[in-house]
């Protein structure tokens, strides 16, 4: 449970949070005075996610389409810096080539970006074994995403699950539509270059029954190209599972995240490409995409400055 306390000067307004990462719910707690009179006002809500997802290539982040020609973007570590002043509500970090080279993840990256990031901090790539997940965890990660090797081995999510609670276990899944499968979704490994003829839709509903307590679902064919979530994709997978579910792959503009909320399940949404990619024209701000949800009615936790809730609750 995260803690944050924040006193409004001009409106008189006193407002503590209490964030429950798990559930992914706000508790707020509003104490108004007014004449000296104080009103308390209790709020309970589900929120949705917006998610600064990092791809990873010897410490700097890159961004990709369709999980190829990765361009670099910046230092991990400055740039998660700027994502958490910028309010971002969580951040994903994936050593994309850890798996590839056959390695350990990029540990020290991970150590640098936990120093300058307070907010729910997921890793992945090369993440073989339980002293893989350990390590992880050790370096500031709260989060640990399973790809690649929860394909070669499934019991990883069960052993990940166990020893560190499913809240702890991000099933992380690449998927492209082959029409192979039952679903017409495929699962691919290994940065999208090889097939498993699983049907993508069949899997996350295994990784749930594993273990796993959320699932990223990574659409191969919308990634890096600013065209959309694919909602039919989101669709499936939330009539298969009941843990919360993040889309990725196609955020380009601000319409685009109101389709998802609005008419699929989806918990979060990984927004990488609006925020930083030097392919957009110009990038979003992640104050104006919350003004923006807020706008039309998606409940989202409101942007503001991180140093607001430098007070702890006693």
């Amino acid at each position: 449970m995260i803690h944050k306390k924040a006193f409004c000067l001009k409106s008189k307004i006193e407002v503590t949070e209490r964030v429950y990462p798990k559930k992914y719910q706000t508790f707020c707690f509003r104490l108004q005075y007014n004449d000296g009179e104080a009103k308390v006002k209790t709020e309970f809500m589900l929120t949705k996610r917006l998610i600064a997802c990092f791809d990873i290539i010897d410490g700097r982040v890159t961004k990709a389409v369709r999980f190829q020609d990765n361009i670099d973007v910046a230092p991990a570590e400055e740039l998660a810096e700027a994502m958490y002043d910028a309010q971002i509500d969580e951040l994903i970090f994936y050593d994309i080539t850890a798996s590839a080279q056959k390695r350990s993840i990029d540990i020290e990256t991970v150590k640098r970006v936990a120093r300058r990031v307070f907010i729910p901090f997921t890793v992945g790539g090369g993440i073989k074994n339980l002293d893989d997940m350990y390590e992880a965890l050790k370096a500031g990660a709260e989060k640990i995403s399973i790809d690649s090797m929860a394909v070669r081995n499934p019991t990883i999510i069960a052993e990940g699950a166990k020893a560190f609670g499913s809240q702890c276990v991000v099933l992380s899944t690449q998927v492209k539509k082959t029409n192979q499968t039952p679903s017409g979704y495929e699962v691919f490994i290994d940065g999208a270059s090889q097939a498993t003829g699983m049907d993508a839709i069949e899997w996350i509903k295994r990784g749930q029954d594993l273990g796993a307590g959320e699932i990223c679902v990574n659409s191969i064919d919308r990634d890096g190209t600013l065209s959309g979530y694919d909602l039919e994709l989101m669709k499936l997978a939330e009539s298969a599972v009941s843990v919360p579910l993040i889309a990725s792959g196609g955020a380009g503009v601000s319409e685009h995240l109101k389709a998802l909320f609005t008419k699929t399940e989806s918990q979060a949404a990984i927004i990488s490409s609006m925020l930083y990619s030097p392919r957009m024209e110009r990038n979003y701000s992640v104050r104006e995409l919350k003004e923006y949800l807020l706008k039309i009615g998606v409940n989202v936790r409101p942007g503001g400055s991180p140093k607001m809730f430098a007070e702890p609750l006693s």
